[in-house]
Order: structure tokens, then sequence, then C-alpha cells
């Protein structure tokens, strides 16, 4: 490769049978469409992918700067000559955050896919070995389709373990540390927050899809679609839900801490209720005036000893005649 070619991550012609022959930038440059669908995968860091698609993609000025877009929220829609779509996936690189969402921007054409990345997405590094396996796509709309359909399956995966982590969170409640438990709480609410953000305009996108497809797109191809949206609109629900589970969860983890300190407060006011007569009496016999009752008598010490103990059980059972105890 010299300098100025383009780094293609993939480049294929697939054959139409659920396979591709691969290709270097020399057969791409010079494909004919006669010759089956292209597909390149760039990586828009590299600039001279960045040149092709400026300069040598024919392509329009409005779909490369939708190509080249540092970041882009999903979302798609069709010209007379092709089909722009910016899809997101949960990021399933290793070491990586699955709510850090990867972006994969797609050009469709019904004879040619420019899809570019800045980061790697393991959904198409599927579609890839689907293609060298043989079991691949055999058209540009059956591509569309099965990119979205592995979006989907690791947005799938993702749900289930944000479901799986709420019901940890629900069966834990009042079992764990509090701080150990607001941190799970929060850490829950914060993965649904990122995820979700993307996940609705991706509902959009892909209702959108299947609404307004390309002219070429077949009736089966139209079908996956919809299939595919309707399952990110069930993972949003899900997503919802979810965020429900945990705003329940923060209100009866509250709720649970206002019990403890209440129960904390009602013992410390009982004790000081208790006490207060006897700090009355010791007070009052401790006066260093002249009259005090007892202060000549040897029983004196014993009898006010008494009248405390008297007074703190005349209010023991005060509070339990009350039900206050």
């Amino acid at each position: 490769m010299t300098k100025n070619e383009p780094k293609f991550l993939h480049s294929c012609i697939l054959n139409g049978h659920g396979g591709a022959n691969f290709v270097d930038a020399h057969a791409v440059a010079g494909w004919a469409k006669d010759q089956g669908v292209l597909w390149v995968h760039l990586d828009v860091n590299d600039d001279a992918s960045r040149l092709w698609l400026t300069e040598g993609g024919g392509l329009d000025n409005t779909v490369v700067e939708s190509l080249l877009a540092d970041e882009t929220r999903p979302r798609s829609y069709s010209t007379d000559t092709g089909l722009l779509t910016v899809l997101r996936g949960v990021n399933t690189n290793p070491g990586e955050d699955p709510e850090d969402m990867v972006s994969v921007r797609l050009w469709i054409e019904p004879d040619r896919i420019i899809s570019t990345r800045r980061r790697r997405l393991l959904s198409v590094v599927d579609t890839r070995e689907s293609l060298e396996k043989g079991v691949g796509p055999k058209t540009s709309g059956a591509f569309l389709a099965a990119i979205t359909g592995r979006l989907a399956d690791r947005i799938g995966d993702f749900v289930d373990g944000i479901e799986d982590g709420v019901g940890g969170a629900e069966e834990q409640l009042g079992n764990q540390d509090q701080e150990t438990f607001r941190h799970v709480i929060s850490g829950l609410r914060r993965r649904i927050a990122s995820v979700r953000r993307f996940l609705a305009p991706q509902r959009d996108a892909l209702d959108r899809l299947y609404r307004q497809p390309g002219v070429w797109f077949s009736n089966t191809e139209i079908h996956d679609l919809r299939e595919e949206a309707d399952r990110i609109t069930r993972y949003l629900e899900d997503l919802d839900l979810a965020r429900e589970r945990t705003m329940v969860l923060r209100e009866e983890f509250l709720a649970q801490l206002a019990q403890e300190q209440n129960s904390r407060m009602y013992v410390l006011s009982v004790v000081a209720a208790i006490f207060l007569p006897l700090t009355f009496v010791t007070g009052l016999l401790g006066m260093n005036v002249g009259g005090l009752p007892g202060l000549e008598s040897p029983r004196g010490f014993l009898g006010s000893i008494v009248i405390m103990i008297a007074a703190a059980a005349a209010l023991l059972f005060f509070f339990r005649w009350k039900k206050w105890l």
C-alpha cells in the first residue's frame, strides 16, 4: 500500500450467494457495477481514507460530511442515488465500557456500500466473517439488515445485563452495605442513561428506514428492517422499565435510611425522656442552699436513689401503657 492509498479495513465484492471476493485498493479503483455489489469499510482516522472519500468516492459533499463526522447521533435519510444511515452499537471491545457506544456510518447504493468508523465495531467484523464463510448478505439491502441485526443482538445482551443487575440490586436491598448499594444503583442508572440517549434516535432511524427504504430493497429486506426496528423499540422499553425499577429501588433505599434514622432518634428520645426526671432530681438535690430535705439524715442518699428509680419505673410503665416501647 502506498502512502496515498486509502486504508480499506475491509474491501470486497459480494458474489450474490452469501460470499464475497476480497480485493485490494487497485481492484476497488477498477470496479464496475456488473462485477457485483462492492463493499469498502474505511477508518476515517486515516488521512488517505478521508481524501479518498472526498475526491475518489464520487459522493455528494453532504454524504461525505456525514461519513467523516466526529460525533453524530443515529439517523437515516434517502436520496435519489442512495441511502445514508448512521447507527450505533454497544462497545464490546476488550477493556472498553459497553455503554460507550460506537458508531458506524453507511452509504448504500444498489451496487455499492461504503461504511466508515473511528473505532472498531465487532458487528462489522461479524459481517465480514459471515461473508468469508459464505453465509453473508447477498445484496446491499440484505447487508444493511445484517448490520442492524448484529447491532441489535449486542444491544439485547447489554439490556439483559442491565436487567440482571437491577434484579440483583433488588435482592440485595437491605442486605448490602449502604455505600456499596448506593454505588451500584448510581452505576446502573448512569449506564441506562448513556445507552438510552442513542437508542431512542436509533429506533427512529430504523423506523424511517423500513418506511422509506431504497427502491431496490426487496419485501423481505424491508420486513427484516421492520423486525430490527421493533427489537430496538422493545429494548428501549426494557431500558425504560429498568430505569423505573432503579428509581423505585432508590426510593426504597432512601425510605430505609429514613426509617433507620428515625429508629435511632426514637431510642435517643426515649433515653432522654427517662433521664429527664432523674436529671431534675439530682439537680434539685445538688443545689448548695440550706433547708434541703435529707441533708442531715444518714438515709438521705438512699431516699434520693429510691425516688429516681421510682420515677424511671413510672416513665417506663407509662411508655409501655402507651405502646411506645
